[in-house]
């Protein structure tokens, strides 16, 4: 995910890389993952999970549209949103950020004549994020792909002796999972299709120090 390690806040708690230090990150990358599967909207998802873990004084989703960027919806896209050659779809890219936390990139084509004038004009002109730009529809979402995209724990883990504890703060790279829906009106018409990539910022939470962390870790900074 192009520049979201970057703004990442340098004061964030780190966590250990240890056995636990990962069973635990992974253990709330699924727990994360399992809500936002469940949910009818992502965007409260995320605002709840800000809230849940302190991560903003004001725990709100803004949108940050990234301009001047376009990618063509393919194929499967259209035939998913019911849009043959003729229709219009629109692309937006945005990240939703919690606070300083860059939570999440979201890749959204949609079928602008579906929509209300006021829901096109707050997508074009506004940072407003999707899911609340378009809230009135009473939409309702079927995920088509969801995909891991970092593993704490290597193949074969559970069935393995964990190793020896050893100094150091756990890598967490850019991304870690994915999921792709479509989006349909209370009357069961498909008008959106997002890919919605999920950041490491997800974990920059105050994690409490474990009786097993080796001394020498930092699982938090002040």
């Amino acid at each position: 995910m192009s520049g979201v390690q970057q703004v990442r806040s340098e004061s964030v708690p780190s966590w250990p890389d240890t056995y636990l230090g990962r069973v635990e990150a992974l253990a709330v990358m699924e727990g994360l993952n399992a809500r936002l599967l469940a949910s009818r909207s992502a965007t409260a998802t995320l605002e709840g999970w800000c809230s849940e873990h302190g991560m903003a004084p004001t725990p709100r989703l803004a949108a940050t549209l990234l301009r001047d960027v376009d990618k063509p919806a393919s194929e499967e896209t259209r035939r998913r949103l019911a849009a043959g050659p003729e229709t219009v779809l629109k692309y937006r890219r945005v990240r939703l950020a919690c606070g300083d936390h860059v939570l999440s990139e979201a890749d959204n084509w949609y079928v602008p004549e579906r929509l209300t004038p006021e829901m096109n004009r707050l997508l074009e002109t506004t940072d407003t994020p999707f899911g609340r730009a378009v809230q009135a529809l009473g939409a309702t979402r079927q995920t088509i792909g969801a995909d891991i995209l970092w593993h704490p724990l290597p193949p074969g883990w559970d069935q393995a002796a964990p190793p020896a504890s050893a100094c150091g703060t756990l890598a967490i790279p850019d991304r870690l999972f994915s999921h792709r829906a479509v989006l349909f009106t209370a009357e069961r018409v498909p008008f959106s299709e997002v890919v919605e990539t999920y950041a490491a910022a997800i974990l920059d939470f105050r994690r409490a120090a474990r009786p097993d962390d080796p001394a020498c870790a930092s699982p938090s900074r002040p």
